[in-house]
């Protein structure tokens, strides 16, 4: 399986919220994206180096209520609080060749499979039917496109890029051992702590770590 870091996620209040704070923390103004129509969340979006792009995402206000669970947990009422204060680290997606063989190899449930499209471009992936991130958001989701450039060749360059995604967890041998199952390991650094997800950036104001 070729597995590499797609995109990941930070999760707004609301994106005017996340694009100021973002701003204030990256020096950049993140394009608005698009709307998610089956989930009624939509995003802001820029590339983030190696064919991988950031997306802020937040509960669209203008959209009616969804008719399954929001994924990346927004529904979730400690995530929206959490959200309330700042946007934070959400979840990270991981672009694969092979979603089929990735979700019958993974010790844990990943999700549903869920289809998307945007115009005649496709993509395939892991939601858990509640919404909830799987591992806490420490484990990512899978995604599968349609053959094609990847979309963050269409999205602007403003100069930040991901270094590295960094993951604290009280059981690192459990996680690892997940992690070198699903062949990522050598996607994120484990290590000790509280449960904690973060993406270290490289950007116009140097090294960000949003958490």
């Amino acid at each position: 399986m070729r597995n590499k870091i797609d995109h990941f996620a930070v999760g707004a209040d609301t994106l005017a919220q996340g694009v100021s704070a973002m701003k204030d923390a990256l020096g950049v103004d993140i394009p608005q994206g698009s709307k998610h129509d089956a989930m009624s969340t939509h995003n802001c979006v820029m590339q983030a180096g190696n064919e991988s792009f950031f997306e802020l995402i937040a509960i669209d206000p203008d959209a009616p209520e969804p008719a399954r669970a929001r994924w990346f947990s927004l529904d979730d009422n400690t995530t929206q609080a959490r959200l309330k204060e700042r946007p934070r680290a959400l979840c990270w997606v991981v672009n694969t060749d092979d979603l089929d063989a990735v979700i019958a190899s993974s010790p844990i449930d990943l999700g549903e499979v869920v289809n998307f499209q945007r115009g005649d471009r496709t993509w395939r992936l892991t939601v858990p039917k509640d919404g909830h991130l799987p591992e806490n958001g420490l484990l990512p989701a899978f995604i599968e496109w349609s053959p094609g450039p990847h979309p963050s060749t269409g999205q602007q360059n403003l100069g930040v890029t991901l270094s590295k995604v960094q993951i604290q967890t009280p059981d690192p041998a459990h996680l690892k051992e997940i992690f070198e199952t699903l062949q990522i390991s050598h996607l994120a650094e484990i290590a000790e702590g509280p449960t904690a997800l973060s993406f270290v950036l490289d950007s116009p104001k140097g090294s960000v770590t949003i958490e």
